[in-house]
């Protein structure tokens, strides 16, 4: 019988790659998520019965180990961006990854692959980033043997990085940008789920690896680079971080907000690979640009779609 591989937040952003490569790989997956029913999408990654999305809570024990018990190995892809209800950043990014951590060694799982992120610091005055630092300090006391892999800003089809700007632009003839000077070293979300298949599947060293694309940018630059992609001009509108911090308390108060004071808190500080951190160099892996990704997928914010560009082309031959 095949191995099997719990992603917990398996059909989210990362977690969905992960799968996908995991299936291909020959391991059955077992897709642990809140809505087993809005998951449904990860099946037809494998061969019937290969892929199941089943119900987790990382905030409980039994519905935990339940998804744990029999398994060869384990990926926490669980992570909030902003609280939410019952869904802390403590209870989700620190306590929650510690739970699965503790449990996976109890039930003598020996493979645990942790998605955190780039600027996970127990000292951060980000609440977010602090979580982040805990939830690895607890990972590694009860699996000193796992694999921690910080991305910065991921990029791909179901980003809600460049597509959210994207969308934004469709109506708003300013882009507002908070950190216009950060810098980010965007990386595709299909490398960071090569990285984490390497780690189950081959011998990797234990420990933290950074992952960061070739390329390094700050958020304005980014930015200007989605809307030459979407063929639109917009003008870009730098908000001071006093500013934001204010828009960010009224608008955390929101559901589903745009923006968080703790977020405003992140967007201050560059969102790259450290120069000492091990990362796709020492996993033999190298990253892929953003422009063999963008132009697959951005399309779709393109005043004429996937017609923009023969367009564009008829014109030039028009004038040639």
């Amino acid at each position: 019988m095949s191995q099997l591989v719990t992603i917990i937040g398996g059909s989210g952003f990362i977690g969905r790659y992960i799968a996908r490569r995991m299936a291909q790989a020959g391991w059955r997956v077992r897709v642990a998520v809140r809505r087993p029913n809005e998951a449904l999408h990860v099946k037809p990654y494998g061969v019937v019965g290969q892929v199941e999305p089943v119900f987790c809570n990382i905030r409980d024990d039994a519905s935990v180990r339940a998804v744990l018990t029999g398994a060869d190995a384990v990926v926490n892809c669980v992570g909030i961006l902003a609280e939410s209800g019952k869904n802390k950043f403590d209870a989700v990014q620190a306590t929650g990854a510690g739970r699965v951590a503790r449990i996976a060694a109890e039930l003598g799982i020996e493979k645990l692959v942790q998605i955190s992120a780039i600027g996970a610091d127990a000292g951060s005055d980000s609440a977010y980033q602090r979580s982040k630092a805990q939830g690895e300090a607890l990972v590694r006391e009860h699996m000193p043997n796992a694999v921690i892999l910080r991305p910065s800003i991921v990029f791909g089809n179901e980003d809600q990085f460049f597509n959210r700007f994207a969308a934004m632009s469709r109506f708003a003839p300013v882009l507002p940008v908070v950190g216009a000077d950060t810098k980010f070293q965007p990386v595709f979300v299909d490398d960071v789920a090569q990285a984490a298949v390497k780690a189950l599947t081959e011998e990797v060293a234990p420990g933290i690896y950074e992952l960061g694309g070739p390329e390094v940018a700050t958020f304005r630059a980014l930015m200007k680079r989605m809307l030459q992609e979407i063929r639109r001009r917009r003008g870009l509108l730098n908000i001071p971080f006093p500013i934001a911090a204010l828009m960010g308390s009224v608008m955390g108060l929101m559901p589903n907000a745009p923006l968080t004071r703790d977020q405003v808190r992140n967007l201050a500080k560059d969102n790259v690979v450290a120069p000492d951190a091990r990362g796709f160099a020492e996993l033999g892996i190298v990253p892929t640009p953003m422009h063999s990704v963008l132009p697959s997928y951005l399309w779709v914010h393109r005043a004429g779609g996937q017609y923009k560009a023969i367009h564009e082309s008829a014109a030039r031959l028009r004038h040639d």
